[in-house]
């Protein structure tokens, strides 16, 4: 089978290989990827700053979709023919977190490959009206993103930061759930984008660098109750001026340098911060069961073939993407 792996050359991130199908045991089906998706720990993982180390020759990426063409003695949750997502945390089935275990990438070879053999339990089935590339954005990032608007209903102020996968997202559930939506964003297109999605009002982060103000504003002095956090040190400082008393941030990501939070304003604001961890098992098949209610449908950037992988990984690191980057297997 044809699939890629983390090159140490010092060439492109990943490069192509060959290697075996391999023979799923006892308990595990065998799925043909028919497509795959980045993430931002994708690139961190790539670049060796990731705060787990990766072995040479590892197959990146936890987010996958196909279909199973084999199975092991004893499955029974699935049989050939079916339609199956990835599960990012392949052993969190269900209840409270319990530790970062292995994850793909990283401790496992992940999906970035024309067959994976997995154990049946960490693998779910795919929304009926969803495509194969649609299906593969669903594991990190909706997830993410439903697990940070936890809670959130109707009258709601809900703030995201940006428009990658779990903003999009977010935003997404939020509206369903009758929220009102606040972005920012660096483009007027993105905005325009944004707000064809259901964003009420986006602040441009970079002609407003004091955005936290802006969103109070926006919300006649109140402020958002509840902030996605996908910067972390570099923007922390405003969601806790953006939040209003009492309100919550959710901790997506630290993807932008920067000071840290203030402790007495965060204080002062009598806010609570979550670090959000993906998601169980259990979460993600309950959100299935939403976004097939709704037939909602996730956006995606761009869908790269698979001989293109290299090419979706540099085209992911410009960040000028709109919601998901796919690969297409």
């Amino acid at each position: 089978m044809q699939t890629f792996q983390m090159n140490g050359d010092g060439g492109p991130v990943v490069a192509p290989v060959e290697r075996p199908v391999p023979v799923p045991s006892a308990g595990e089906v065998l799925v043909r990827v028919k497509a795959s998706s980045l993430n931002a720990r994708d690139l961190r993982i790539a670049n060796g700053t990731y705060p787990v180390p990766t072995p040479p020759g590892r197959i990146p990426l936890s987010d996958g979709a196909g279909i199973v063409e084999a199975v092991g003695d004893g499955v029974s949750r699935f049989r050939v023919g079916d339609r199956v997502m990835s599960t990012f945390h392949p052993t969190w089935i269900y209840g409270a977190f319990p530790k970062w275990g292995e994850l793909y990438g990283v401790q496992r070879d992940g999906w970035l490959t024309e067959y994976i053999a997995i154990d049946e339990q960490s693998v779910v089935g795919v929304p009926e009206h969803l495509s194969f590339e649609e299906a593969a954005t669903l594991p990190c990032a909706a997830l993410t993103a439903w697990s940070a608007v936890s809670g959130v209903g109707a009258g709601d102020v809900l703030l995201v930061q940006g428009s990658g996968g779990v903003s999009v997202f977010a935003l997404q559930f939020a509206r369903l759930a009758g929220a009102r939506v606040l972005a920012t964003t660096s483009s007027a297109e993105k905005a325009r984008r944004l707000g064809a999605l259901g964003a009420s009002d986006v602040v441009d982060y970079v002609s407003t660098p004091e955005w936290g103000a802006q969103v109070r504003a926006l919300t006649s002095g109140r402020g958002a109750d509840l902030v996605v956090e996908i910067g972390g040190a570099g923007t922390i400082s405003q969601s806790i001026a953006a939040i209003t008393e009492g309100g919550r941030i959710s901790l997506v990501g630290n993807l932008a340098s920067g000071g840290g939070m203030d402790l007495t304003r965060f204080f002062q604001r009598g806010a609570t911060l979550r670090a959000i961890t993906v998601g169980s098992r259990s979460d993600f098949e309950q959100m299935n069961r939403v976004i097939s209610r709704h037939q909602l449908r996730p956006v995606v950037d761009r869908v790269f073939p698979f001989d293109e992988t290299p090419d979706a990984f540099s085209h992911f690191e410009k960040g000028s993407r709109f919601g998901k980057v796919v690969i297409s297997h």
